[in-house]
This record gives C-alpha cells, sequence and structure tokens, in this order.
C-alpha cells in the first residue's frame, strides 16, 4: 500500500494531476484521457501507472481497454491525514486568540 509521500509525490506533477482531475469525473479509457492533452496516449499510459502504484486510481479491463477511475478511499485517507495538521492549526489560532483576548 502507498504512504502519503508517495500519493502527494505521484500528483506533484502536472500532467498526472490533469489525468487525476479528469478522472474525477468519471471513469475513462487512456484514449479518452489522452484526448486534448500534450502529451501522447503511451505517456498518459506511463503517467496512469505511477498514479496506480501509488494508489490513487485503479484500473479494471473491459473488452480490450483499460478503465481507469479514482480510488476515493485513497483520496479520503489522504484528507484525514491532511485534516490533523487542519485541525492543529484551528486549536493554535484558537490559543493565540484567547491569549490575546485575555482569556
Amino acid at each position: 500500500m502507498a504512504n502519503h509521500s508517495e500519493r502527494f509525490a505521484a500528483l506533484s506533477d502536472p500532467t498526472r494531476r490533469e489525468i487525476f482531475e479528469r478522472l474525477t469525473k468519471k471513469a475513462m479509457a487512456v484514449g479518452e484521457i489522452a484526448e486534448g492533452l500534450p502529451v501522447s496516449r503511451p505517456a498518459v499510459s506511463q503517467h496512469l501507472k505511477v498514479l496506480k502504484d501509488a494508489g490513487l486510481v485503479t484500473m479494471r479491463t473491459e473488452g480490450t481497454r483499460n478503465v481507469y477511475q479514482i480510488d476515493f478511499r485513497a483520496i479520503a485517507s489522504m484528507r484525514d491525514y491532511l485534516d490533523r495538521f487542519w485541525n492543529k492549526a484551528l486549536a493554535a489560532f484558537k490559543d493565540a486568540v484567547e491569549k490575546e483576548n485575555g482569556s
């Protein structure tokens, strides 16, 4: 299973982020994902492999096509990870405001 660092690293590439964002709308085959991108279909396949290895997308075979979709469990895990920092930031902000107001 991929860790959070691998997932964030996979999304650090602009082309992979674009592919990932396209997949948030619906599941798609490689050819459909590649439409309008400034990279070749083989390059899209390589980017999808990185996203899949990071656990961000899943793939299923439909006939001769590989269809990719977002793995929302991975996204939920990333959000939980980030929420820990957000909760700490909010608590620190609350403490700072209370100190400033003399509470």
